[in-house]
């Protein structure tokens, strides 16, 4: 039974991390072409230049999901982008409706999930921690 649970566990944390990282990524991939093209014209909220700012998001929101995609240090993975969408919900978007702040909270809140527990049996972490 214990078996089971494990497996229907890592299947629910497989599924968390393919919908997380792949539609972070939607995001992210778009910023990467900004920051290849005009980096300086990004928001800068927490005042460390538009050109540092985006690459942190950048690096976030493509390198971080594709981490969190493949289940590779996934709880380190989840840090950076837990952090972008703390920023996102509550200095980018502070003065906005809720809903503009939703998105941000629910990537944020699911990251935190990531970072509480880890990947899961079906990722490169599994993989890995099985094999010791």
């Amino acid at each position: 039974m214990a078996k089971n649970n494990e497996a229907v566990e890592g299947l629910g944390l497989l599924v968390l991390r393919l919908a997380v990282g792949g539609m972070m990524l939607t995001h992210g991939l778009p910023k990467l072409q900004r920051l290849l093209e005009k980096p300086d014209q990004f928001p800068d909220p927490i005042g460390l230049g538009p050109e540092v700012t985006l690459a942190f998001a950048v690096f976030a929101e493509v390198v971080c999901a594709v981490l969190i995609i493949a289940g590779a240090a996934t709880r380190l993975a989840a840090i950076p982008l837990l952090i972008t969408m703390l920023v996102a919900a509550f200095v980018t978007h502070a003065g906005d409706p809720f809903n503009k702040m939703e998105p941000a909270l629910l990537y944020g809140s699911c990251s935190l999930a990531l970072v509480l527990t880890g990947a899961g049996k079906f990722s490169v972490d599994g993989w890995w921690n099985g094999r010791g």
